[in-house]
């Protein structure tokens, strides 16, 4: 019996890796990101607060041109939540990487390219930030991936350039005086994508 279920996984990993995606085209992608944001300041006067990391998630749409070497330029709302203590902060944004890889050993792939990044909205902790400095950054979005046929995962890691400021007042945290809190992100990114 042990013969048969070996015999019968090799098989379908034989086909797994002889059917690598070399597809082109578009699709969908989602899954979940483990990540934090930059440090929060309280006021002028305190150290800095460093953000446990938390799990949010991600959907959108992509394109893929090219073989051996492609590029996948993508579209996709992104959820963070990072947690400062008994506080949390919340970002909406929409990524646009533009990754450029290669594909090796038929079914594994490794990429990188830039990230732009639109912030649609902040809150943290109940408060709706709109000072945002800019709405508009760039960040760094490396990894790989592994491809069977038409379907992809891949694991990345993404990085904002620079510090990204939101300034708020907070009554309750710090007395009418003006906080500040760094939206840049710092976070792994798990992906299931499906060409059409």
């Amino acid at each position: 019996m042990k013969h048969i279920i070996t015999t019968i996984a090799c098989s379908f990993a034989m086909v797994f890796f002889v059917n690598g995606q070399n597809k082109n085209g578009i699709g969908f992608k989602g899954g979940i990101n483990y990540n934090a944001n930059g440090d929060y300041f309280e006021s002028v006067n305190q150290n800095a607060k460093t953000p446990d990391r938390n799990i949010g998630y991600h959907f959108g749409i992509f394109g893929k041109v090219g073989n051996k070497l492609f590029i996948k330029p993508e579209l996709v709302y992104t959820k963070t939540k990072s947690d400062y203590d008994d506080a949390s902060f919340d970002m909406q944004k929409l990524d646009a990487p533009v990754l450029v890889g290669i594909n090796f050993f038929k079914v594994f792939n490794a990429f990188a390219g830039p990230s732009f990044q639109y912030i649609l909205d902040t809150e943290f902790d109940g408060i709706s930030i709109d000072n945002v400095e800019n709405d508009f950054t760039v960040g760094i979005n490396f990894g790989v991936g592994v491809s069977f046929n038409r379907v992809g995962i891949d694991l990345r890691y993404e990085r904002g350039f620079s510090d990204n400021e939101a300034t708020f007042i907070d009554d309750n945290l710090s007395n009418g005086i003006v906080s500040r809190i760094d939206t840049r992100p710092d976070q792994l990114i798990l992906s299931l994508s499906l060409i059409l």
